[in-house]
Parts: structure tokens; sequence; C-alpha cells
């Protein structure tokens, strides 16, 4: 069973940097796509990077330049470093991933930005 594991989320001030840790096991197949979603009150889940296991990455608008997504494969370990953190960053972090034809989520991590 595929199980992620999410660490670093926490409350910074505006400015601030954070670093988000996702670990994924348990699954016969390779975690192809790995990515972080956020989910503020009242809003949708949106789509805040991803990264393949060749290495490619997306980043939604609102986050390019201030947000790296990276992955270790050997460790199945993605990361977020998360700088010039703003307080409409705030929201619930989620790691997901693609291993085989299924998607799996993490429980989420709170990021709250003060301003």
């Amino acid at each position: 069973q595929v199980q992620l594991v999410e660490s670093g989320g926490g409350l910074v001030q505006a400015g601030g940097s954070l670093r988000l840790s996702c670990v994924a096991s348990g699954s016969r197949f390779t975690f192809n796509v790995m990515g972080w979603y956020r989910q503020a009150p009242g809003k949708q889940r949106e789509l805040v990077a991803r990264i393949t296991n060749g290495g490619s990455t997306f980043y939604t608008d609102s986050v390019k330049g201030r947000f790296t997504i990276s992955r270790d494969v050997a460790k199945n370990t993605v990361y977020l470093q998360m700088n010039s953190l703003k307080p409409e960053d705030t929201a619930v972090y989620y790691c997901s991933v693609r291993a085989g034809p299924n998607d799996y989520w993490g429980q989420g991590t709170q990021v709250t930005v003060s301003s």
C-alpha cells in the first residue's frame, strides 16, 4: 500500500522560507510524477508544482521564481523549497504521486504565512 509522509509545514512571516518534504513508499510501480498541490480555505485544490522522474518540472504561475521543486529518485522523496512566501500562499499543502495508473495523496501539511 502506497504511503506518503509529508513534513516541513509551519508558520512563517511574509518573505520567509519553508521546505516541504514528502517520502513515498509501498508501490511496485515507479513513482513517475511527484508533486505538490495546495488548498486554501474556501478555494479549490490547485497544482503548485510537479516533477517527473526525468526531471521535467511544472510550476503554477503564482509561484514561479519563488518555489523550487526537486526530487531524490533513489529515496522516493520530493521537496518543495518555498522562498519569498506571501500571505496568499497560506494553505494546506498536499503531496501527490503517480504510480502506475493511480494517483496517491498525502495527509496534508499546513503552511501559514503571516503578514
